[in-house]
């Protein structure tokens, strides 16, 4: 690898001069920096990419922050919005927030010194001071999976309310009366809309609406594990469950078995995200889909045409859903 000396040897500077024009850190004259950048091309000091990314004052790279990088839906997000910024010729930088909002405004602060292009961004709850600040910097961002309150960004996410109804249909299809829903966080716009459509379903048949069948849950098995045992402490307990996500679902599962309720037979269960981990479950797990792969890529297009134009209105981005029938649910007797 050729040295910084031999750089500035090339290209008629200053070591300091050179250091300058690689890390942004202080004014070079345009004549001095297209001199540096020709002479790291010649010499192969960066790839030719690099030299031609800082002559137009980008890093290719983009920032991505997620609440739970352990939750199998963040992780197979991440990985779609990966692959479609490879494609671009982008990296991707992530930061897990953990559902915490100071180490979520720590992370937005990191990406925003590392100088990424842009963030795609899926915040800890319906309101983000931290997505606030990077509107007001002018930093394009995109957020995934949540309709925030404020303020009007680019927003993907899926149509959780249509995924609700789906869900509650076929169980309401396969003759069951009393559904359970185990919803997840309230603050949250993805469980609240999810829950919109468990309710419009149950009023499309008829059936009444009993508040003692839905029980909040966190999105993780053992919320839905202890959801499951409460549900099961009514007189009349329910003979369906819809969980807000695969992993409550997999936790109802848990639940079930030790209670020794035979899945589908006297207890259907659908879940909502399809993970990969929802096809290994015993039995298979029915969901509805969330399309990962789409959702990454329009969170990417997005985020692209923000930073080529960054007077484009905001947009909203509705990916449909769809129900997976496996073997978790089937026609009650």
């Amino acid at each position: 690898m050729p040295t910084i000396r031999e750089v500035a040897a090339r290209a008629g500077v200053s070591p300091t001069t050179v250091s300058h024009v690689i890390n942004n850190t202080r004014f070079v004259s345009p004549e001095a920096r297209e001199r540096v950048l020709q002479a790291m091309e010649e010499l192969g000091y960066r790839p030719n990419i690099l030299a031609r990314s800082l002559r137009r004052g980008e890093t290719r790279t983009l920032g991505l922050i997620l609440p739970d990088s352990a939750n199998p839906f963040f992780a197979e997000i991440a990985r779609a919005i990966e692959d479609a910024a490879f494609r671009e010729g982008y990296n991707v930088i992530l930061g897990n927030s953990e559902n915490e909002l100071e180490k979520e405004r720590l992370y937005v602060d990191v990406l925003v010194t590392k100088q990424v292009d842009g963030l795609i961004f899926v915040a800890a709850g319906d309101r983000s001071q931290s997505l606030e600040d990077l509107v007001r910097r002018e930093v394009p961002v995109v957020v995934v999976d949540r309709q925030l309150i404020s303020p009007e960004v680019d927003t993907v996410l899926a149509d959780n309310l249509q995924g609700g109804l789906l869900a509650t249909r076929h169980l309401i299809r396969l003759g069951h009366r009393r559904l359970g829903c185990i919803t997840g966080p309230s603050h949250l716009t993805p469980s609240a809309q999810r829950v919109i459509g468990y309710r419009q379903a149950l009023a499309e048949a008829g059936l009444p609406l009993d508040e003692n069948l839905i029980v909040r849950g966190d999105f993780s098995p053992r919320s839905g594990y202890l959801a499951t045992r409460r549900l099961f402490t009514l007189a009349d307990p329910p003979t369906a469950i819809f969980a807000c996500n695969d992993m409550m679902a997999i936790g109802a599962l848990r639940a079930l078995a030790e209670l020794g309720r035979r899945v589908p037979e006297e207890v259907a269960v659908v879940g909502f995200d399809d993970i990969e981990l929802a096809s290994y479950t015993t039995p298979p797990l029915t969901t509805v889909r969330q399309d990962k792969v789409a959702l990454g890529r329009a969170a990417v297009q997005l985020l692209l045409e923000r930073i080529a134009d960054r007077r484009l209105p905001a947009r909203r981005q509705v990916i449909p859903t769809t129900l997976i029938e496996r073997e978790t649910t089937r026609r009650s007797a």
